[in-house]
């Protein structure tokens, strides 16, 4: 079933020029140049590798942008004009597609000087496009403003990559969702049962506390089960295991909600109503 553009645009309620998985329209030459070396001048940051995560109007022309960059984690920044008709940050700041970026300013919302389209990634369609709104939705939903994390970045560049080239979407996003977990500094030790202080035995039926990591199962837990051989397989990225497959997705359900406090992911409940993700 193909997966219209406008469904996650009004989701994560971004420009609909922005928000599109489509290629970028033609830019002049000069302007699909590599980034330059980073640079942070006082309170003026260049040539910073990002990705736009969301985007949504601010006063009549402009638009307030929140970028997901390797150095500075997630920005907001105001971009000036860009939804003027000739305005060139219009036909660059585009979703999934990699950007060189500068702003100034020493507050959180800060002001957009520059963006230049990099080039080099294969725009997402149909389900994948779906499942990057569905990145940057957790992206946004829980990591800090300013708060670094560069191997998070990477493995979303990574990540993106995976799903333009039609890789296993849920396989992907299992290894995405953990890591951002990990990253974020909020993942409790899946292998070492809470309880025994061992490692974790491939056969024994355990569910995971949140914040302590596994233990277990009872009678009367309202938590998913997970099998010792699930927990193990997702430590070491191996999800060809179907069972694993299931039950990582159950499990992984369980510790987004608790960690957003129940607060639903609408990109997800849409992946689940089309492909059970």
């Amino acid at each position: 079933m193909p997966v219209s553009t406008a469904e996650p645009v009004a989701t994560l309620g971004s420009d609909p020029v922005l928000a599109t998985g489509s290629a970028i329209s033609a830019a002049p030459a000069q302007k699909r140049r590599a980034p330059s070396q980073q640079r942070t001048v006082g309170t003026r940051v260049t040539g910073q590798p990002a990705f736009v995560l969301h985007s949504y109007p601010y006063k009549e022309t402009s638009l307030i942008v929140e970028l997901f960059t390797r150095d500075f984690g997630r920005v907001a920044l105001i971009a000036k004009g860009a939804k003027r008709p000739h305005s060139q940050l219009r036909g660059v700041l585009q979703t999934f597609q990699p950007l060189s970026t500068g702003w100034t300013g020493k507050n959180e919302l800060r002001t957009l000087t520059d963006a230049d389209w990099v080039g080099g990634m294969l725009p997402l369609e149909k389900t994948a496009l779906l499942c990057g709104f569905y990145l940057n939705e957790l992206l946004v939903k829980l990591t800090a403003r300013d708060d670094a994390h560069a191997a998070l970045f990477d493995h979303y560049v990574s990540t993106l990559n995976q799903l333009a080239h039609n890789e296993p979407a849920p396989i992907v996003l299992r290894k995405f969702e953990m890591a951002l977990l990990k990253q974020t500094g909020v993942a409790a030790d899946l292998v070492r049962c809470t309880v025994t202080r061992t490692k974790v035995q491939p056969e024994v039926q355990y569910v995971v506390d949140p914040e302590r990591g596994p233990r277990p199962g009872r009678d009367d837990d309202s938590a998913p089960r997970v099998a010792g051989k699930t927990l193990l397989d997702m430590e070491r990225e191996d999800y060809s295991d179907p069972a694993t497959q299931l039950q990582s997705k159950q499990l992984m359900r369980y510790l987004l909600s608790w960690h957003l406090g129940g607060a639903p992911l609408n990109t997800r409940q849409i992946l689940i109503d089309l492909l059970q993700l």
